[in-house]
């Protein structure tokens, strides 16, 4: 699993760092999505999913 952001379409909604913390967080500057780990662990990747469709903007992918 690969995480991808396109902090061009985020709005800054903040859902994918409210549901996973550990893997995404917020530009201080811009409030856009920010990837901590681009491969996270397999543990976290149900967590990683829900935040995928939390999303509003589609901002987040996983390949």
């Amino acid at each position: 699993m690969e995480i991808k952001a396109d902090t061009t379409v985020c709005i800054g909604a903040g859902m994918c760092a409210l549901t996973v913390p550990a893997i995404f967080d917020q530009s201080e500057e811009e409030g856009t999505v920010v990837v901590l780990d681009s491969t996270p662990p397999a543990e976290l990747e149900e967590a990683v999913h829900r935040a995928v469709t939390l999303c509003p903007s589609g901002a987040i992918s996983v390949v």
